[in-house]
């Protein structure tokens, strides 16, 4: 065996795809019973709809390239309409980006704005040197004197990163802003990274790669132990063990940490897998008999400061035929939501939702919520994140082998980092990196 590579998510497939057309012989070892890591998709109320990822936006090349090939069939996310913004338990209705502020609130969010975009533009994601070593609320209270401003920036950022302000490094912030070309396309539904959608659910991604590569995608086989010799290397999993000249280890950080290495990992790469949580991310789709939100001039995109819910979103079926709202549980409130029984949990969400849309939000057919913090195989969604230091002391171990083991996933992208664009990038690299070894 030439490449075993761990992880059937888009990054592990990806990169199985490339090797294979190099004339090598591959392999994918996969811990779950399918493909697609924190891709997934399935039936609710006769349409198909995503749990997991789901959207692609402008400039990823790499993931449309990938959607022709497979013929897959895409279209944009609903956003006619007003947008609603709940700040200190008032509801403002506006259009665009920004919603109505006072003038001084105003003017300190747009110059925070523009202070992120600067130190964002000047980053290096090779060598982050942080401009501070410390947390984006720290940064916000030394820099943002209007609270409410900053509540709209860790509104929106929570969303986005899957934890809280106090949580998030401020180099995380901005070498994924970076990665992203701006902080604006990692938030905007038009022209931004949630623009675009699949028909059929973006684990058709997954699962039109794993057509092609075949019996080299093995799924329930988690791997526990990867012996790296002279020769090559023994990985270990419940099915048995195999050999392999060279490893890619694509699994978000959270995961890799519990894989046994003989011998042990480069202290910086420990320190990476060790140091890399993933947010915590709640999804909740809620389907009904009419899209009543667009029936009142509303597009169904709601942003919250606090509660059980950050945002909502439009979540309609490709052909309109069954209106949804997806609404999302992140950081913090996710924590918290996750202690309490199923119906204390649904009847959160929902009052909600009823606080922003009226009584008709009650009215659901259909409920699913997915927490991916829960899930035995991802520990979280949607990224693994460095906390505060680990990029300026090891940022050069972030991609770099480790010998004969390489390592995947869209944590380690330089372009769109967390999303699906990012994964396939960092297939690119890894497939590089063996063909040049």
């Amino acid at each position: 065996m030439d490449v075993a590579i761990v992880g059937a998510g888009v990054a592990g497939l990806r990169a199985a795809q490339l090797l294979a057309a190099d004339g090598r012989d591959v392999v994918v070892l996969e811990a779950r019973d399918r493909v697609g890591g924190r891709l997934l998709s399935q039936d609710i109320g006769g349409a198909r709809f995503d749990v997991g990822g789901q959207w692609i936006g402008p400039g990823q090349r790499r993931v449309w390239a990938l959607t022709r090939s497979l013929g897959l069939d895409t279209f944009d996310t609903h956003t006619e309409g007003d947008r609603l913004m709940w700040v200190r338990g008032r509801a403002r209705r506006y259009r665009g980006t920004i919603p109505k502020l006072d003038p001084l609130s105003l003017l300190a969010l747009h110059h925070a704005m523009g202070r992120m975009e600067k130190m964002r533009a000047r980053i290096s994601l090779e060598r982050p040197d942080e401009p501070e070593a410390t947390t984006l609320d720290a940064w916000q209270r030394a820099h943002v004197p209007s609270g409410v401003a900053r509540d709209l920036v860790e509104a929106a950022m929570r969303v986005v990163f899957g934890v809280e302000a106090r949580e998030l490094s401020l180099a995380s912030f901005l070498t994924y802003a970076q990665s992203a070309g701006g902080v604006l396309p990692l938030i905007e539904s038009e022209e931004g990274n949630q623009q675009t959608r699949f028909r059929d659910g973006a684990q058709r991604l997954a699962f039109g790669m794993a057509e092609r590569l075949g019996h080299a995608v093995r799924l329930g086989c988690p791997v526990r132990r990867v012996h790296v010799g002279d020769e090559g290397a023994t990985v270990v999993h419940d099915g048995g063990e195999l050999r392999a000249r060279r490893v890619v280890m694509a699994l978000p950080p959270a995961l890799a940490r519990r894989v046994v290495f003989e011998p042990a990992l480069p202290p910086a790469r420990r320190r990476l897998i060790d140091r890399m949580p993933t947010g915590a991310t709640t999804k909740h789709l809620l389907l009904y008999e009419r899209p009543f939100w667009r029936e009142e001039g509303l597009s169904g995109e709601v942003v919250f400061d606090e509660g059980p819910v950050s945002v909502t979103m439009d979540n309609t079926s490709f052909d309109d035929s069954r209106p949804c709202l997806v609404a999302f549980s992140v950081a913090q409130p996710a924590r918290e939501l996750s202690c309490l029984p199923e119906r204390e949990r649904e009847r959160r969400v929902v009052k909600r939702l009823v606080d922003a849309f009226g009584s008709k939000a009650a009215g659901f057919t259909h409920h699913v919520e997915r927490e991916w913090a829960r899930e035995r195989w991802s520990r979280g969604c949607p990224v693994g994140l460095a906390q505060t230091g680990l990029l300026r002391e090891h940022s050069d171990a972030l991609r770099a082998p480790s010998g004969r083991i390489h390592w995947a996933g869209t944590e380690t992208a330089r372009e769109h980092q967390g999303f699906i664009e990012g994964a396939l990038e960092s297939a690119e690299r890894v497939a590089g990196e063996i063909r040049d070894a």
